[in-house]
């Protein structure tokens, strides 16, 4: 952990400016936003369980498409 202190005598601005720079030195702010948004993955069983789901709707959309009952989609690439 980055650990300083303010000096005798100085100034608020100038410690928060030499805070910041030694926080940006460390690494620390990178390695905190990096991990962020980083998510851990699913056990084996939960990537299961999801593939069979997700086959299971689309069969089922599939066969609604083609008894007519739900509306064909044109496709978008972008």
């Amino acid at each position: 952990m980055l650990e300083q202190k303010r000096k005798k005598g100085e100034s608020f601005e100038n410690f928060l400016r030499r805070f910041n720079k030694g926080l940006i030195q460390s690494r620390k702010l990178q390695e905190v936003r990096s991990r962020k948004f980083v998510q851990p993955k699913k056990n084996k069983n939960k990537q299961k369980e999801y593939a069979l789901v997700s086959m299971k709707l689309r069969e089922k959309t599939e066969y609604l498409r083609k008894t007519g009952k739900l509306k064909e989609e044109t496709r978008r690439r972008w």
